[in-house]
């Protein structure tokens, strides 16, 4: 599944550093989607030339032709999760084996549906399954994890405050 550290990507983390160190202005990046509604409740997200299908189960109003919001959300997680292992791992010089993530999430829909103002419409709790094999010990491997824990952009969304400032033009 995964090379053992090659120093590829060390070699990006390299370029990087040496890019910001001559000017902190090669660190900041913008990243943009924008989404459109498709069906009932569904949408379609279009990140450069990609795009990604939402939709939601017949129980909540969809046709169920794609993963749902929150779903996407865990999917981005792992998805950060497996590109952070994979970085780290080669600048760790931990050797991986293979590699496969899960999450789950806990959610409560009198939340999203406006059913009890109390209840948080986003997950109560998610929680991610690491399954890795490699020759390195497993002392290595929670040295890894805890790196991609501290490192994962994802991640960091989801256990720290974002500002989000919402802009309404009305044609």
């Amino acid at each position: 599944m995964t090379a053992s550290a090659t120093g590829t990507l060390t070699a990006i983390i390299d370029a990087t550093a040496e890019a910001v160190s001559r000017n902190v202005a090669n660190a900041h990046v913008v990243f943009s989607a924008t989404a459109a509604p498709q069906g009932t409740v569904g949408s379609v997200t279009t990140a450069r030339q990609h795009t990604l299908a939402v939709d939601e189960p017949p129980t909540l109003g969809g046709t169920d032709t794609a993963i749902n919001p929150v779903e996407a959300y865990l999917g981005a997680l792992l998805a950060c999760q497996v590109v952070t292992y994979r970085f780290y791992a080669d600048k760790l010089g931990v050797s991986i084996d293979e590699l496969k993530l899960s999450a789950e999430g806990d959610l409560d829909v009198r939340g999203f549906f406006g059913l009890d103002d109390t209840v948080r419409p986003g997950f109560t709790a998610v929680r991610v399954t690491v399954d890795i094999t490699g020759p390195d010990s497993e002392e290595r491997y929670r040295e890894l994890t805890d790196t991609v824990d501290a490192h994962c952009p994802v991640l960091d969304l989801t256990q720290n405050p974002t500002p989000v400032t919402t802009t309404l033009r009305v044609n």
